[in-house]
């Protein structure tokens, strides 16, 4: 059973997800902490777990999602997954952090690239790469189907959806991907978003005011529990 803890970095309280299974081997999404506290807070967890971490892997690649990046993966020697047509936000995200008055991340880094379908594994779990562009041009979602669990960055929010008002953003694409990509899940699939609480497929396709109408709603899909899911510094 994969076992995920949200830490909630940086400013913009985004949402760094630890996922492991019973291999011990892990992977770390979005690492965006922004200070020694907030990196040493994941780096202990991975100690206290007895972990080894064997990839990092992006959402997408805005600034407040890379704060740590190139620290955690010299730490841990493990590649960064990312799609490769968010390089052009890689390139911009100094620009864009200052104009929110905050540092400019470190982008000195390579990346693998990762595309629509493909299976990223660690230990025992397998997590599908789902293109899902819009909030950015390369942004995904990581579906593990064994574990009941996506992981939606800033594609889908609980009762929301990712900004499209930025450089590069595509609401037309975002809500393509969203409906026909997403939204077909099973209903109890658990929703991690980049930001903000969790949630699940079956309520976001009947509750989100960005999705609607969809279908109706089937009272089986929305009784659902988070277990296995541990948010750090919040409740799920």
């Amino acid at each position: 059973m994969l076992k995920i803890i949200t830490f909630q970095f940086n400013p913009f309280q985004e949402c760094c997800s630890l996922a492991w299974d019973g291999s011990g081997e892990a992977a770390i999404i979005d690492p965006g902490f922004y200070d020694a506290e907030e990196a040493e807070s994941l780096y202990e967890r991975i100690s206290q777990e007895d972990l080894t971490p064997k990839m990092i892997i992006l959402t997408h690649g805005h600034f407040d999602h890379i704060f740590g990046v190139r620290e955690c993966a010299a730490k841990y020697r493990i590649p960064v997954m990312m799609h490769p047509a968010d390089k052009v936000i890689l390139d911009n995200d100094a620009a864009i952090a200052a104009t929110f008055g905050l540092r400019a991340p470190d982008v000195d880094f390579q990346t693998v690239p990762i595309e629509d379908g493909q299976k990223l594994k660690f230990g025992e779990t397998e997590l599908e790469v789902i293109f899902t562009p819009g909030h950015t041009p390369g942004g995904v979602c990581l579906y593990g189907a064994a574990d009941n669990v996506l992981f939606s960055g800033d594609t889908l929010f609980a009762g929301a959806i990712g900004r499209t008002d930025n450089a590069w953003g595509d609401y037309d694409s975002l809500i393509k991907g969203i409906m026909e990509k997403l939204m077909g899940l099973p209903g109890d699939v658990r929703v991690i978003p980049g930001h903000g609480p969790h949630s699940n497929i079956g309520w976001e396709r009947t509750h989100n005011p960005f999705l609607q109408p969809f279908n109706e709603p089937d009272p089986d899909e929305l009784d659902w529990d988070a277990d296995g899911i541990e948010l750090h510094g919040g409740d799920i």
